[in-house]
């Protein structure tokens, strides 16, 4: 047994920057995907969305749809079948007449071929009788309210000492206010789903950041025992929180099979997915700061004004970070909320420290120029002892450790901090800092080890890859408990038949399903080294979950910190920004796969250029619904939009996190770079400008 499984440390240690295990298969195509997998006999779906903002279908004509040859159905709110209530109304689709916002699903064409199901879709005649709407979000809207708690579970206000009387004490005081516009969640698989039922079960391929979810959601939806319902997320296209919560394709295709006794495939058309797939919320956030003449910051308040849906509550929490980030013995941050007549708003990633830590950084650096003290310098000069908020000491920050790294990498000094000094004929030259937080999430999961009699190393578990590499990295934790190679490990995921486990989202995958496989291939470990013979015919499987760990709530403040410095150039003649390079350094405790973490670093920091300059929507107050619904018109930033980016971090130890030492690395990369870029933008022009993105025709204007 001793040379079958060794006992001794593995040749590969975790960190080590292998490639990824699905890579061969993607490139290749051999990787399928949800809207890949046709069963025999599959039928296709389509979609038709509501063409008014609010109100109610009055009548369905389907005759002429139906009449079209290889029709199967059209499902309507009169005919489809009937669902359970469930916690999320968004997948409460054709249950009644009612139509929430425009987009809102109001029938379904099911057919033998793709193009017959969409011609069938556009020959379904809809009447509404409309109601007025509201779609517009403004400070004073009369029907703003205070939400009794905002996304993660965060109070929507905290108040710290007296933050008036200080802010007006204050020797230097910022008083600004920052708008985002809705941003969209395009991830280059559309929202897909194919489905079947077979003996009254349910099976589904499914776009999802999470089976196990999209699991118990259709049992209850279709009043099933969860063990009557598999869901499959093998690979996954991106999801960028979209596909955090099962999606009304999945309810529809699932529907569209059991009406029709066939399975049914449905992919989502991009101009569709902006109305039913959620979206960033818009935000109007006022940020002031009150300071001394050396910088150190007093009184610190954070307002933001967001919008809901008139489905379900979702409040994005932006004025969160700013509980932790700096000193602050006085403050006040609160959300308000306004219920509009539009698609629901959900996750997008880094939900609430995108948006918030916008704002945030570009007030501070808005004081650094006001005290005329360097950027860089006036954030150290405020690193709090403990979290402001809770008074918790952190499990570990090194925040001003990596803003030093990334002035030295950058080449931050000497700089000069006057404005519109550099410039290269029509192009102005500017740079600038920001940092960034994220939140440090764990949750339950379960996973199961197993050694063949052959010496084969199994670990099952239902993770998901939505494109970062987790069969790779949970590779290599399993390999590191187990004390052998990463290629004796066969990992297995993406299931719901498969033990469950976190969803892949808030940066907790991996450490929420590395802890679980650490501790299943630990237990493994020992029960092999205890073991006397060869292993009996069906091998040793050991299960553990983490549901006892996960659940205490830590002593510590745990969160991951960064920097982003970023150098711009601006064209006096056309008012186009062109970032020229972009550094970041993070501290985010153990990095688990070199390469797949620089990858996930530099994936959020070119999403945040995206944010910066190019990514914003309207909706439409006539229509009520988003201006730019696909990629021609929502312009998501490319290799050509940056030339140069790089991404570091810190050795980083943290024993108060999880057995690998490891923190979130998904989201932080976005978080500090919107405000990177437009500090940048001011430093190259002296104008600052408040509004993302800083398109032309905003900066034109000032040039």
């Amino acid at each position: 047994m001793t040379s079958q499984f060794p006992q001794g440390p593995p040749p590969y240690p975790v960190g080590a920057p292998l490639v990824r295990r699905e890579g061969r298969e993607k490139v290749t195509g051999t990787a399928r995907y949800a809207a890949e997998h046709t069963p025999p006999g599959c039928a296709y779906a389509w979609p038709v969305p509501a063409t008014v903002a609010r109100g109610r279908v009055a009548a369905v004509d389907t005759a002429e749809a139906l009449a079209l040859p290889g029709v199967l159905a059209v499902l309507t709110h009169e005919n489809a079948p009937r669902l359970a209530a469930v916690d999320d109304p968004t997948l409460l689709v054709l249950q009644n007449d009612r139509v929430p916002h425009r987009g809102w699903y109001v029938a379904l064409a099911v057919a033998d071929g793709l193009e017959t199901a969409r011609a069938a879709a556009a020959a379904v005649h809809v009447r509404y009788e409309t109601d007025g709407h509201d779609v517009r979000l403004h400070p004073g809207h009369p029907g703003r309210y205070e939400p009794e708690r905002v996304n993660g579970g965060y109070p929507a206000t905290r108040d710290r000492g007296d933050f008036a009387r200080a802010f007006t004490d204050a020797p230097a005081t910022v008083d600004a206010t920052y708008s985002v516009p809705p941003l969209h969640n395009h991830p280059m698989e559309p929202h897909a789903s194919t489905a079947w039922w077979s003996d009254g079960r349910l099976t589904v391929y499914d776009t999802s950041q999470g089976s196990t979810k999209v699991c118990e959601d259709l049992a209850a939806l279709f009043t099933l025992d969860e063990d009557e319902v598999t869901a499959v997320s093998e690979h996954v296209g991106g999801g960028f929180g979209s596909k955090g919560t099962p999606r009304p394709q999945v309810v529809l295709a699932a529907m569209a099979a059991r009406h029709t006794g066939r399975p049914v495939k449905l992919a989502l058309p991009r101009r569709q997915m902006p109305a039913v797939v959620g979206h960033r919320a818009a935000t109007l956030q006022r940020i002031r700061i009150g300071a001394g003449t050396d910088g150190v910051i007093t009184a610190f308040a954070h307002e933001c004004l967001t919008y809901t849906s008139t489905l379900t509550e979702f409040v994005e929490q932006g004025a969160v970070p700013g509980r932790i980030m700096y000193t602050s013995p006085h403050s006040h941050t609160t959300h308000r909320v306004v219920p509009l007549d539009v698609p629901a708003p959900s996750w997008m990633r880094a939900p609430g420290e995108a948006p918030g830590m916008y704002a945030l950084e570009s007030a501070v650096d808005e004081l650094a120029v006001l005290l005329d003290i360097d950027p860089v310098e006036l954030r150290m000069r405020n690193e709090p002892d403990t979290e402001p908020d809770s008074g918790r000491a952190f499990s570990s920050r090194h925040l001003v450790g990596c803003l030093r790294e990334g002035a030295e990498r950058f080449g931050w000094q000497p700089r000069d901090p006057r404005p519109g000094v550099r410039r290269e004929g029509n192009l102005l030259l500017g740079t600038g800092v920001a940092s960034a937080t994220y939140p440090v999430y764990l949750a339950a999961s379960a996973a199961e080890a197993h050694a063949g009699a052959d010496g084969g190393l199994t670990v099952r578990i239902n993770a998901t890859d939505i494109g970062t590499g987790a069969r790779t990295v949970l590779a290599q934790v399993a390999a590191a408990a187990l004390g052998v190679p990463e290629e004796r490990v066969r990992v297995v995921i993406g299931s719901s038949d498969l033990p469950p486990a976190m969803l892949a989202g808030g940066s907790a995958g991996s450490g929420s399903w590395g802890w679980a496989v650490h501790k299943a291939c630990t237990a493994l470990r020992a029960r092999l080294r205890d073991h006397v013979g060869p292993l009996p015919e069906d091998g040793f499987t050991v299960t553990a979950d983490t549901r006892q760990e996960t659940s205490e709530r830590s002593p510590y403040a745990r969160h991951a910190f960064g920097a982003t410095f970023a150098e711009v150039q601006v064209d006096t003649v056309t008012g186009e920004v062109r970032v020229r390079r972009m550094t970041g350094v993070y501290a985010a405790g153990r990095i688990l796969n070199s390469r797949t973490a620089r990858s996930q670093f530099i994936g959020g920091m070119t999403m945040g250029l995206g944010m910066a300059l190019t990514e914003g929507s309207g909706l439409d107050p006539a229509f009520g619904d988003f201006a730019e619904c696909d990629l021609a018109s929502y312009h998501v930033p490319a290799c050509a939009d940056v030339p140069r980016i790089e991404a570091y971090w810190l050795d980083e130890e943290d024993r108060h996190l999880n057995p690998m030492g490891s923190k979130g690395i998904g989201e932080i990369g976005i978080v500090g770079t919107a405000a990177a870029i437009a500090n940048a933008v001011r430093h190259a022009t002296g104008v600052r400008l408040r509004d993302l993105p800083l398109t032309p025709d905003k900066l034109l204007a000032h040039l």
